[in-house]
């Protein structure tokens, strides 16, 4: 595999990024960042003790595809029934899901892991799950990490893929990921 020759050699967990090397709008109050790649490592390095977490809107999973390697998707924010428009943000506005930390507990004790366990967590673009780990570190998660550049990656700044999501991420780094959801890993409330 891609990642094999990879884990040759390599400790479990020696994969995550100095805080002070990330972007301080994707630094985590907990303190654990992952890249994709770092991410797709931990998990394939021992799969039964490292829980991965989707937690973009069921939409985005949907339309976008996910990572094969994700245990499941739990939303942090998700789109309401009624979709509204923010002219202000030029965007759908999505609402938290109030049960996120409650749906990751269950997962955790599903797998038969605690809150000691490693958690990832993949958002888009690194900016949720940066949000969402503190929340879990708050929660009392010992090693909930954020993948710092997320699904899509980051936007190009210039050239002519300015403003597209070319820059890393987990499929701009050619690791696996389908259209093809499996429905044991969806998330239904």
């Amino acid at each position: 595999s891609v990642l094999g020759s990879v884990l040759v050699g390599m400790p479990l967990f020696a994969w995550a990024i100095d805080a002070d090397q990330v972007p301080e709008a994707k630094r985590a109050a907990s303190g654990l960042h992952l890249t994709a790649t770092e991410a797709a490592t931990m998990k394939l390095a021992n799969p039964s003790k490292v829980l991965f977490i989707d937690i973009r809107a069921r939409a985005e999973a949907m339309y976008l595809g996910m990572p094969t390697l994700v245990d499941h998707l739990v939303p942090v924010l998700d789109f309401p029934e009624m979709w509204e428009w923010s002219a202000d943000q030029g965007e759908y506005l999505q609402q938290g899901n109030p049960h996120f930390v409650a749906d990751i507990e269950q997962r955790l004790r599903q797998a038969g892991l605690t809150k000691n366990d490693p958690v990832i967590l993949i958002c888009r673009s690194g900016v949720r799950s940066n949000s969402a780990s503190g929340v879990l570190a708050f929660h009392g998660f010992k090693q909930a990490y954020t993948v710092v550049d997320g699904y899509e990656g980051d936007k190009a700044l210039s050239g002519p893929e300015k403003g597209q999501r070319t820059v890393n991420g987990w499929k701009n780094a050619k690791l696996p990921w389908s259209y093809k959801l499996d429905s044991k890993k969806m998330y239904v409330d």
